[in-house]
């Protein structure tokens, strides 16, 4: 059986641990080959004093062009933080080309957190956002994102579980099989993920709180997902399998002192998702 491969649509961030520099180690890990199509090119993510950063958007087509002419093919694409209306464009085209019958999409929507949006974000970049829903197949938004997805109230985070399932089965209507909003505070010492599949019951994963929020998670839990569900795992099994695994790397990071921004310390527990 060939070796599969999933697109890792993200921007490349030296030292940090973050986007495809995280994602792709565990991915590997999982024996699944991955293939970086970056969006930006960063030596420090954006939360260090310093960094560098080249923005790849004008490069993005003819990157990808070199794929679509030697005619390759990939088993999922996985999408990360898009920095404006034109890279969602970019994206939305790279799936249309290269999303063929059994290949699934993952959208993890970074568009903001704690009911704020990050700078980038104007109005007419979550229209966008919005548009690249209809395309996924995974979604993984943590509350902030959802509720923007829905032009839902935030309301400082303090939203039911019914209003939660309600504004997932309105996504899920536009497209996605699979939604697992992230990093729920359901209380203080634990974190919710609530993972809805169409028609389905919806489940609850629950972690426990580790130390305040490091850089990098979500694209860790976006890749652990992603590369379950690419090995054959269920849904459910796999947001599983992300929580524990970030939870564990972040109790390592906790406690040896690693720096917040320094991100997961994914390389000390790689080996727990090697597969037989």
């Amino acid at each position: 059986m060939p070796q599969k491969k999933i697109a890792l649509i993200n921007d490349i961030t030296g030292f940090g641990r973050c986007s495809v520099a995280v994602m792709a180690p565990v991915i590997s890990a999982m024996k699944i080959q991955a293939v970086a199509i970056p969006t930006a090119i960063l030596s420090t993510h954006t939360q260090f004093p310093k960094y560098f950063f080249d923005d790849y958007t004008s490069k993005m087509r003819d990157y990808i062009q070199t794929y679509k002419d030697l005619d390759m093919s990939f088993d999922a694409i996985a999408t990360g933080f898009l920095g404006s209306e034109e890279q969602v464009d970019i994206v939305i085209d790279f799936i249309k080309t290269f999303k063929k019958k059994g290949v699934f999409t993952l959208v993890d929507p970074v568009m903001g957190d704690y009911g704020r949006l990050y700078q980038t974000y104007t109005p007419d970049l979550c229209e966008k956002m919005k548009a690249l829903v209809h395309y996924a197949d995974i979604l993984t938004p943590n509350l902030t994102e959802l509720c923007t997805l829905t032009d839902s109230d935030y309301r400082d985070g303090n939203l039911t579980t019914v209003e939660i399932e309600n504004m997932c089965r309105t996504l899920a209507e536009q497209g996605p099989e699979h939604i697992v909003v992230t990093g729920i505070r359901y209380s203080g010492t634990q974190i919710m993920n609530y993972v809805y599949s169409k028609g389905e019951e919806a489940k609850i994963v629950m972690v426990d709180r580790i130390g305040g929020d490091r850089s990098g998670t979500g694209d860790v839990i976006s890749a652990v997902i992603a590369g379950m569900y690419l090995n054959g795992h269920g849904f459910y099994d796999s947001v599983k399998k992300a929580a524990e695994f970030a939870s564990k790397c972040i109790r390592y990071c906790e406690e040896n002192k690693v720096p917040m921004h320094w991100g997961l310390s994914v390389e000390m527990y790689l080996r727990d998702l090697i597969e037989d």
